[in-house]
């Protein structure tokens, strides 16, 4: 059966299991240390963990950090059934006069998307929870991202009004939507829930053997974040930001704004360019990415990349992808040709019907020497 820890909160690109464990499978052995760069929702940490691997991983988005976090240090059914308790309690006995003012202060989105007690708690949890503080908060957390938007049609696990589950819409798109549909928020009891899918990711859940390592920061550095595995790397596993497809600090400001930062969109805050427009910036990120990568890396370590872009040749991309590596890599050798793959049930089509995005996407296998 799938492990449900894969699943904690839906992602916009994400990575599939089936491929990390296949790659995890061929190019390490148990008690090598793998690493991925780009760690999104933490597939691969968790992946390489659950096949007995240490596991490294570095994104530079609050939400990427705080899922990958959860599945590299997973706590206890009963310890997070507690935590609730004691949340749950805090919430009684917060001030809700001050709550109310903060959820009044809220742009009109807030309150078309969340029922006005539901919100209220979820203002108390971003508050109070201190979420890098420690694992079971960061899980709890986490349990918040995979059901604060979502198809309210379809699951009764969300928290919001109709949104898809991997993005969050922009305000005023959501807006005009909810008001041309008539739709409006259910009320939720945020702790219930929480509780409830704790009850379904933690209780017949496979935990890893192992507790992996999360740094929220560059992947530019990455040989600064892991003192301890210096030399150790076997296997980088990883899928960069495809070129040109989507921001992720737009389309997952909602999530940003639970983990503290701001009530509406933003750009440049998180990171400079998430989404990459230009190929030659784009090529040369990479390349000192790459570089960065170096201090990792252990003798005839193996690096596996699914790599895509909008607009983006085949050649293109076997050359800049190439390219980038030998200028880290001099003695690059390719394990197998380049795989394609066309890009089916594309997820743009649910927000962005008959848009043109990323229709295929490769993967590499090099020896990195």
């Amino acid at each position: 059966m799938r492990n449900r820890l894969h699943s904690l909160c839906p992602y916009f690109a994400m990575f599939p299991e089936e491929f990390a464990d296949e790659q995890i499978r061929r190019y390490s052995s148990p008690g090598d240390t793998i690493c991925d760069i780009f760690s999104g929702r933490g597939t691969s940490l968790l992946q390489g963990l659950l096949r007995k691997r240490h596991a490294l991983a570095v994104d530079i988005n609050p939400v990427a950090y705080c899922i990958s976090a959860a599945k590299a240090d997973v706590p206890r059914l009963s310890e997070v059934r507690a935590q609730l308790t004691l949340l749950e309690h805090e919430y009684e006995d917060a001030n809700h006069t001050a709550l109310e003012k903060q959820r009044l202060a809220l742009p009109r989105f807030f309150h078309r998307a969340f029922y006005h007690s539901t919100l209220r708690e979820l203002l108390f949890l971003r508050s109070t929870l201190n979420w890098k503080g420690a694992p079971v908060r960061n899980f709890i957390a986490a349990l918040v991202l995979g059901s604060l938007h979502g198809e309210m049609d379809k699951s009764k696990s969300y928290f919001s009004n109709q949104m898809p589950r991997t993005i969050s819409t922009k305000p005023d798109y959501s807006l005009a939507f909810w008001t041309r549909e008539w739709l409006w928020p259910r009320k939720k009891n945020v702790f219930e829930l929480l509780r409830q899918r704790a009850e379904f990711r933690l209780r017949t859940a496979d935990v890893p053997p192992l507790d992996g390592t999360v740094v929220l920061g560059d992947a530019r550095n990455a040989g600064q974040f892991f003192p301890q595995s210096l030399g150790k790397v076997t296997l980088v596993l990883t899928s960069p930001p495809y070129l040109n497809v989507t921001s992720y600090e737009e389309d997952q400001w909602l999530r940003l704004w639970f983990l503290g930062g701001e009530p509406n969109p933003t750009y440049g805050v998180v990171s400079r360019d998430d989404r990459h427009l230009s190929p030659t910036k784009y090529w040369e990120f990479l390349s000192e990415v790459w570089e960065g990568v170096v201090p990792l890396l252990s003798r005839g370590a193996s690096l596996v990349c699914r790599i895509g872009g909008k607009d983006f040749g085949r050649k293109e991309m076997i050359d800049g992808l190439t390219g980038g590596l030998r200028d880290a890599f001099p003695k690059l050798r390719r394990k197998h040709p380049p795989v394609v793959s066309r890009i089916r049930n594309r997820q743009t089509e649910y927000f962005r019907p008959g848009s043109k995005g990323c229709l295929y996407e490769m993967d590499f296998a090099f020896t990195l020497t």
